[in-house]
């Protein structure tokens, strides 16, 4: 979208029948679900966008402002999770005593340090002096190096259930919060501070919304169209091979593939010097998800857009997705039931219900043609017993699964690794793979596996870095982001 408004010729290449990769549509007969991200956070920066792109955002699809923004069910509580800062503190206080004051301050301080991280996230890293750039050195003090996410959030709140309210969204990279770094504040603090949105149609109207103005501006998409390979003279990206043995040369690659997948699969192993096979599979990868897709022919006005069920022991769960890479009895499950928001997802009277459970990437020795049907009627049972979900059972129409090795071999996602590449200290910024591919010349990168990292927001914001840079590199005219402070950030 941002390269085809500013006069480039741009033709995109996508394997799949629709567009949208992980942020995808699924029809499932009358009933529609969104293939992945189904939060969407920090919209003023789709607002951005688009105005790169002389467009409005809602010229082309409808936000929602959700409020509440979930509901989080844990062992012997549960709360609501309010946008309005005020209903937040009440919310606090009622199941709480005596913590909702804590909001304040966690207010105060994440302000603070988001406005000093985020502008770190909106730059490339070519090198390793960019990393002692005046922004990045500014920022420094506010890092919280060496504290987890975890560590960070319980110097504002003693419970425990009200410290995971405000971490359980470092799942969001694929991370516990026991080991996501304690900057990543940043993201329970926007979800508070900027709200939490629905399109209408699902978020995959997003990607939708930006081909539409891309093919304004003359770029060309071909779907069922994959690339075989990425061709490749000297140490310069020169064209592609598609998957019907047609060349086609360019001036740039732009890879929006998965990073591990990509690298795998669309480059000769032994042109790579960096991330080889060998060196790949020593990286730290996100945790991989259990999902089921379910068309219910009944409503559940009760239940809210998002819920999360903890498990009851939520880091041993995470510890056994993370590090013992098993599967465990006690799970943690999400739940979309966007009818209740957006009708038009399933037929009058139905639902369109989203699962999503954490589980061990493809690291782990799990048969899952052997595990899918046991784990799925573990989720149907603790939903049974812990939300207003009791009887999906016997009210399912249409059902999809999709198990880590559906990710990796359906999906193309590298080891079933649905966040990506991790989010270490070790995996960011420089240290994480470049915009500018540092493997080829004209060679540039977009998604969760480059800078900034997973999560549409960062995804955007990599869009428009790897954007550009091109740009740049042939002095084509582009608006810089914005200078942070004149962003409107107040607390929804």
């Amino acid at each position: 979208m941002l390269l085809a408004k500013r006069g480039v010729d741009v033709q995109v290449f996508e394997k799949q029948s629709t567009i949208g990769g992980r942020n995808a549509e699924i029809k499932l007969g009358d009933y529609r679900f969104d293939l992945g991200p189904t939060f969407l956070m920090m919209k003023f920066l789709l607002d951005e966008l688009f105005e790169d792109a002389n467009r409005k955002l809602s010229d082309y699809i409808e936000c929602k402002a959700l409020d509440p923004m979930y509901k989080l069910i844990f062992a012997e509580k549960s709360m609501h999770v309010y946008a309005d800062p005020a209903a937040m503190r009440a919310e606090i206080d009622r199941v709480f005593p005596g913590e909702g004051a804590r909001l304040d301050r966690f207010f105060k301080r994440e302000s603070l340090r988001f406005r000093k991280l985020y502008p770190c996230l909106q730059k490339p890293y070519k090198s390793a002096l960019s990393l002692i750039s005046p922004t990045l050195l500014a920022a420094l003090p506010h890092v919280a190096l060496g504290r987890s996410l975890h560590s960070v959030l319980s110097s504002y709140f003693r419970a425990e259930e009200l410290r995971l309210a405000f971490t359980f969204q470092s799942k969001y990279l694929g991370m516990s919060p026991w080991d996501c770094p304690g900057l990543f504040t940043m993201i329970p603090y926007t979800e508070h501070a900027h709200g939490v949105y629905h399109v209408q149609g699902g978020l995959s109207r997003i990607s939708h919304a930006m081909a539409d103005v891309a093919r304004e501006f003359g770029a060309a998409i071909h779907t069922s169209t994959p690339v075989r390979r990425v061709l490749i003279k000297g140490r310069r990206a020169v064209g592609v091979e598609l998957g019907s043995g047609e060349k086609l040369e360019c001036d740039d690659v732009v890879i929006n593939a998965d990073f591990g997948h990509a690298v795998s699969t669309l480059f000769d192993p032994a042109t790579l010097r960096r991330y080889t096979p060998q060196t790949l599979a020593k990286k730290n990868w996100s945790c991989s998800t259990f999902m089921m897709y379910l068309g219910l022919n009944r409503t559940y006005p009760d239940a809210e857009h998002h819920m999360i069920v903890f498990a009851k022991d939520y880091k041993g769960n995470l510890d056994d997705i993370s590090h013992r890479k098993k599967t465990s009895e006690d799970i943690s499950i999400y739940v979309r039931n966007s009818a209740v928001t957006d009708p038009g997802t399933a037929p009058a009277g139905h639902s369109a219900l989203y699962i999503l459970v954490p589980v061990p990437n493809n690291f782990s020795s799990i048969n899952w043609s052997e595990e899918k049907m046991r784990y799925r009627e573990r989720v149907l049972r603790i939903l049974a017993e812990r939300s207003p979900y009791n009887d999906l059972q016997q009210h399912i129409c249409e059902e999809l699964i999709v198990t880590p090795d559906d990710w990796e071999k359906k999906f193309g996602v590298y080891k079933g690794a649905t966040f990506n590449m991790g989010h270490n200290f070790r995996q960011m910024l420089f240290m994480r793979p470049h915009n500018q591919f540092e493997e080829f010349q004209h060679c540039y990168l977009v998604g969760g596996g480059t800078h900034p990292g997973s999560g549409l927001p960062t995804i955007f914001e990599s869009a428009r870095i790897s954007s550009n840079l091109i740009c740049s590199q042939y002095r084509i005219p582009y608006n810089a982001p914005k200078p942070f402070d004149d962003l409107s950030l107040e607390p929804a």
